[in-house]
């Protein structure tokens, strides 16, 4: 066996980024490259045979962009590089690692994680509708809301309209306590957290108010053409064929659709077809349209969201 190789890391809070909370991303690490690796201090010191080394060094290299400055350092981050590395993209990756897509009002840096999230950023650039399918925890919803977000700002578009089915999954509209808005709220609240990471809480209301911003349930649609406005349609997995369609062709002039959901778990009846798998078989072949299709290795939450969704993957086979 080879003797150990050394990394000299050049602060504490490089060290800290690089090894992650209870040094879990050198776990992860080791589990990929089969490599031994200790931090002593500001040194990483890498052991193995020849090759395991050689893999873990290089991981480690690929990832300086990130860990040299203090970046937090996620798993999908770790996954990727690992990726890059064994598909030679190498280029891709430190392109993607340094693209910002944007920063929240707490100055969190905001950019693609995996190959499949810098695709779908692109599609929406690029395509006036474009559908996203995956599992829980991708940043189907989150990614979206932050480039819509931004091109308001911007004044790239005139309103940002964020919709979702209000699919009644083991409760009863009527039967929940308050008014309507009141009723309609917990299905609309992930919406709402995505948009409170760049415009600040006490603001939203007086954007809600103009019509600048606006959430609300896909029933609220029928009849409208949006024009000017960046559409996004969340947990699409729950609409009926005929309302998808409804709000396909909602489409105006000068405006963007993002559609997303997860084709694997839908709330309606075991007799309805969901919407969104209906208009993918319907579409796919249309000029202009994008379409991104996310899996468990693009999940950027905690880490056990992966291990879950791997699991029912495995198990649903």
């Amino acid at each position: 066996m080879a003797a150990a190789l050394t990394i000299q890391i050049p602060s504490i809070d490089s060290t800290i980024a690089l090894a992650g909370y209870a040094g879990e991303n050198l776990k992860i690490i080791c589990n990929l490259t089969g490599a031994n690796i200790v931090l002593r201090g500001q040194e990483l010191l890498i052991s193995g045979t020849p090759k395991q080394m050689e893999i873990a060094m290089n991981l480690v290299q690929t990832l300086e962009n990130l860990w040299h400055v203090g970046s937090i350092i996620s798993n999908a981050d770790i996954l990727t590089a690992y990726q890059a590395l064994n598909t030679h993209r190498e280029g891709e990756l430190e392109d993607l690692q340094k693209r910002v897509l944007a920063k929240t009002r707490r100055g969190k840096v905001i950019r693609a994680k995996t190959f499949c999230q810098k695709e779908y950023i692109e599609a929406i650039s690029k395509s006036d509708l474009t559908f996203c399918t995956g599992p829980a925890g991708t940043g189907k919803t989150f990614l979206a809301v932050v480039i819509a977000v931004k091109a308001l700002l911007n004044n790239q578009f005139e309103k940002l309209i964020l919709t979702r089915p209000a699919v009644e999954a083991g409760e009863k509209l009527g039967f929940l306590p308050g008014d309507l808005q009141q009723k309609i709220n917990p299905y609309l609240r992930p919406l709402y957290d995505a948009i409170h990471q760049f415009i600040a809480p006490e603001k939203l209301p007086s954007l809600i108010e103009k019509g600048i911003i606006e959430v609300a349930p896909l029933a609220y649609m029928r009849g409208r053409t949006l024009d000017n406005a960046f559409v996004i349609v969340d947990e699409a997995q729950n609409t009926t064929a005929s309302q998808i369609k409804m709000i396909l062709t909602r489409l105006g002039f000068h405006s963007r659709i993002v559609v997303t959901g997860d084709i694997t778990q839908t709330d309606l009846q075991p007799h309805q077809q969901s919407g969104l798998s209906v208009a993918i078989k319907i579409l796919k072949n249309v000029e202009g349209i994008a379409f991104c299709e996310f899996s468990q290795k693009d999940v950027v939450r905690h880490r056990l969201v992966q291990r879950i969704v791997t699991a029912y993957e495995q198990y649903e086979v």
